[in-house]
């Protein structure tokens, strides 16, 4: 609820990520991704409504209580790597002491080992021991970066959720961030990346997933959707097209408002392709939630 108006941020979102996999999350800002992580952690506002379920290892993400996710998920199931690192940080707390915290607290780690295994975290997320004793105003954006992976490494999280870690990085820091989360994902973590930026979701991704209007409107492979045969979805595809090294083309007008959506599909007043059809929502029918979604070259175009 916000302001008295019920706000539909996430709506029948469906996904399973196994591990060893990184699934991309992708869409104009927005569109719901962010608020599906927070409710993955059990930080959504008091008044927010949730239904469904998110499993992971037999438990319950939405229906967990506070001291359960407090207790076994922040840290221990889930690792969040966050927007704005530097923001995340104590900031009147070094790197050092942050890190020895959270190994007390989710690895049990003790004095006198402490002070080694703060930086033996730090090497795990490439964060250089040199800069430990820093402050968090001290650090350039990457290294905030870098900090914030190394926390949420300490628990041995079998999530990794990655909520825009890529944020006011230039381009060689983008690939040097993702390719780090991506080094962490292995035979028992996944990661979950939630960005806007698709050349990151491309360079790691295995899968991806796109939400429009707090709607995943397309799930398919990486490779075939930023090779061929391409998203099928026109919402997915014109995201692709805006894109300064294809045809730099955007997506004319603007999402709808999430307090306002139309009974049918949110994308038609902006889609080349609507019509009466589009008065009805589509499911998600092989991998698109299209009425008139574009054909893999596989297909049979329709009649």
């Amino acid at each position: 609820m916000r302001g008295g108006s019920h706000v539909s941020a996430v709506t029948d979102v469906s996904f399973d990520l196994a591990a060893g996999e990184c699934l991309a999350l992708v869409g104009e800002s927005g569109c719901g991704k962010s608020v599906l992580a927070s409710a993955l952690l059990g930080l959504l506002p008091e008044n927010a409504e949730t239904a469904g379920s998110a499993l992971l290892g037999g438990l319950d993400l939405l229906t967990a209580d506070e001291r359960t996710l407090a207790r076994s998920v922040r840290g221990r199931r889930v690792g969040l790597v966050p927007q704005s690192p530097a923001a995340h940080l104590t900031p009147v707390r070094t790197v050092r002491s942050q890190l020895e915290e959270s190994l007390r607290e989710l690895a049990g780690v003790r004095k006198p080992a402490l002070r080694a295994a703060a930086e033996q975290a730090a090497e795990r997320a490439a964060f250089p021991a040199g800069h430990l004793d820093r402050y968090p105003h001290e650090l350039s954006g990457g290294l905030a970066q870098r900090a914030a992976t190394a926390l949420a490494l300490i628990g041995d999280a079998p999530l990794l959720l990655a909520d825009e870690p890529t944020t006011g990085l230039d381009r060689d820091l983008v690939d040097r961030t993702v390719d780090e989360l991506r080094r962490h994902v292995g035979d028992d973590r996944a990661l979950l990346l939630i960005t806007h930026d698709l050349a990151a979701a491309e360079r790691i991704a295995d899968r991806v997933a796109v939400m429009y209007a707090s709607r995943v409107v397309e799930l398919t492979d990486a490779p075939a959707f930023f090779g061929a045969p391409g998203p099928r979805h026109p919402y997915a595809r014109g995201l692709l097209d805006a894109l300064p090294e294809r045809e730099f083309t955007p997506i004319p007008g603007m999402p709808p408002e999430l307090t306002a959506l139309p009974a049918g599909c949110a994308f038609a007043a902006r889609c080349d392709r609507a019509d009466e059809a589009c008065a009805a929502l589509p499911g998600l029918v092989a991998g698109a939630a299209c009425h008139h979604p574009h054909v893999n070259v596989l297909e049979s175009p329709r009649a």
